[in-house]
């Protein structure tokens, strides 16, 4: 298994170079052409790659554009298990701060730069030929391995895993969902995303009596929901990795003019969840938190979930992926393979909420800190994605033996 990842190493860097070096930024999210690209690609390396298009309308209800999920099914011998390896080929807009081309799949120093380098276009590059080589060596494998290259877990996932789970095209008994550090993750943090529109009355500045202040009422939400993320900092996940739930206020925007008072003020909050919580019982005190502290003589505060994602918990069954991966990733790393979870989240979750027993592992550095994911010069060493490779070939091995 490792002779085969080491004699084609340089093709996987090419192969990931190539996946670089097409933009898929999301949002705006038109990442058909990035699909296109990986299709070819995937079909040079001798899979048959099923095309699956996502409906526009559903696409655009999603805050997207375009979106082909791609599936690659490899069946070895007979029964056993399917497993599904999943990484998402969109991508966060690159931002400020480059040293080199976001689009370059610059190497130097032995790291590929780039956007999606780590996160996660490289565990295109891992599982596409982990999967390799298992075909070059099959015998006494039975089950089946499936690629599942999705485009659009920056927007929540629900046209990518979930639709493919939803449209049955897919339904795997075990899947591992791109990662980004050494550790092996069983949960991480869900989210939730809430719009709150304040609407007062405009009047002249010179007589703001005359008028609805939205900006009064706005501020006296800002100080709760302050109040309210200082509560949350004193409570802890028991799950190593997580922390503690977190509430933040990204946007704000509203008002006609200096002279005039405001009428309208749009706030947009992030609000983490921590794998104890149920994010439908965290939204109704959220949103009743809100309308109660803006409450005010002719204000109306409105409040809509824009998204609401779980968060992903252990599921029984887990341990057996848990066990294949810690095994062949010490034997590779040389080191101790922590089992956590990451205040993030990811589509992961979807996998898990379908009942199937799913982890997060893939290329990345010890931390996803250190391969400045979603921040500028976002990279993944060479070292690490031929052991991640490696390592995810060993245990597909382990789990289809």
């Amino acid at each position: 298994m490792g002779d085969y990842v080491d004699q084609n190493f340089e093709r996987e860097v090419a192969f990931l170079k190539a996946l670089v070096r097409v933009p898929s930024d999301n949002p705006p999210g038109d990442c058909v052409p990035h699909a296109e690209r990986a299709e070819v690609l995937l079909t040079g390396l001798g899979f048959d790659v099923e095309r699956h298009p996502v409906p526009t309308r559903l696409v655009e209800a999603n805050g997207m554009r375009s979106v082909l999920n791609l599936v690659v099914r490899e069946r070895f011998g007979r029964g056993g298990p399917v497993i599904a390896l999943n990484a998402h080929g969109d991508v966060v807009p690159p931002g400020e701060g480059w040293k080199t081309d976001p689009y370059g799949a610059v190497e130097k120093a032995g790291a590929i730069y780039g956007r999606g380098a780590a996160v996660s276009k490289s565990d295109f590059a891992t599982y596409a030929f982990a999967l390799l080589a298992l075909k070059a060596a099959p015998e006494s494998l039975n089950g089946v391995v499936e690629l599942h290259l999705t485009y659009d877990e920056e927007a929540g996932g629900y046209v990518g895993p979930k639709w493919l789970l939803d449209q049955k095209i897919t339904k795997p008994d075990l899947a591992i969902s791109a990662g980004f550090s050494y550790s092996i993750v069983t949960a991480h943090n869900g989210v939730l995303h809430l719009e709150v529109t304040v609407h007062g009355r405009q009047a002249h500045a010179a007589m703001p009596s005359t008028g609805a202040d939205a900006l009064e009422a706005a501020t006296a939400i800002l100080n709760a929901l302050y109040s309210e993320r200082k509560a949350l900092a004193r409570r802890k996940s028991k799950i190593a990795g997580i922390g503690s739930p977190t509430l933040n206020v990204g946007m704000i925007s509203g008002g006609i003019n200096t002279n005039v008072v405001p009428d309208k003020i749009v706030m947009r909050i992030d609000r983490r969840l921590i794998p104890e919580e149920n994010g439908r019982a965290v939204e109704r005190r959220l949103i009743a938190l809100i309308r109660r502290s803006g409450k005010k003589k002719d204000i109306h505060v409105d409040c809509r979930t824009i998204m609401l994602a779980e968060p992903l918990k252990p599921r029984r069954g887990v341990d057996k992926l848990v066990a294949a991966l810690t095994r062949n990733a010490v034997r590779e790393f040389k080191t101790s393979i922590p089992v956590r979870g990451v205040p993030l989240y990811t589509d992961a979750r979807h996998y898990s909420a379908a009942g199937i027993p799913t982890v997060l592992y893939g290329a990345g550095p010890r931390s996803i800190v250190e391969a400045n994911a979603h921040g500028a010069n976002e990279h993944v060493k060479r070292s690490d994605l031929k052991a991640a490779t490696k390592v995810v070939a060993a245990t597909l091995r382990d789990l289809l033996s």
